[in-house]
């Protein structure tokens, strides 16, 4: 059975795990699975996901596993995109964790609040704003010191950052003030091969 992947492609958590398989050269077969529709809401759907979200993969032995930073860890295991050198690892897992807490609420909410809900730019939170903001300043002095957020080389913690920094201006975000940032993304789409 080939590993199956239901995720929605307008979600950068869902892309992350579509690029991590790519990236691997793990095949896979996507399914589309539009959150907008409540087809995260089915019963089929929650009997594999009680938490009713995407992405989920069924791997190839028919388990489910949710979460994309949990799936993406899964699928990488054993490969250069988690550094072998313990601490670079635990750096690596340290950005996965703030991916999660201090970079995607704001960022791919205002995201979400301007692009799929079609609100004006003076109806997001300000305080959204201020925390994107912040995510990508806390972003920008990183790789101003090192080309990867691990260090030298791409780790999972790229995939997982670029997927919702590269649209960052679909939530009012401008990443021309982030000159590293910027280069950064640009790096981490070419060796992920990023056409998305």
């Amino acid at each position: 059975m080939t590993l199956q992947i239901y995720g929605d492609r307008v979600s950068g958590n869902c892309l992350k795990v579509k690029w991590t398989a790519q990236k691997l050269g793990i095949p896979y077969r996507w399914i589309q699975t539009d959150v907008m529709k409540a087809e995260t809401r089915t019963p089929e759907f929650l009997s594999m996901n009680p938490a009713g979200q995407v992405p989920l993969v069924v791997l190839e032995d028919g388990r489910p596993l949710a979460q994309s930073n949990a799936i993406i860890l899964h699928l990488a295991e054993g490969s250069d995109l988690i550094p072998k050198d313990p601490y670079a690892r635990a750096k690596m897992l340290e950005w996965l964790f703030w991916e999660q807490y201090s970079h995607e609420p704001y960022i791919a909410v205002a995201r979400f609040q301007r692009l799929l809900q079609g609100k004006p730019a003076h109806e997001i939170e300000p305080r959204l704003m201020e925390r994107g903001n912040g995510a990508l300043a806390r972003l920008e002095r990183q790789l101003d010191q090192t080309p990867y957020l691990a260090g030298a080389a791409l780790s999972l913690a790229d995939v997982a950052l670029v997927a919702y920094t590269r649209v960052a201006h679909e939530g009012g975000f401008d990443l021309a003030g982030y000159p590293a940032v910027k280069a950064w993304v640009a790096r981490v789409e070419a060796e992920v091969g990023i056409d998305d």
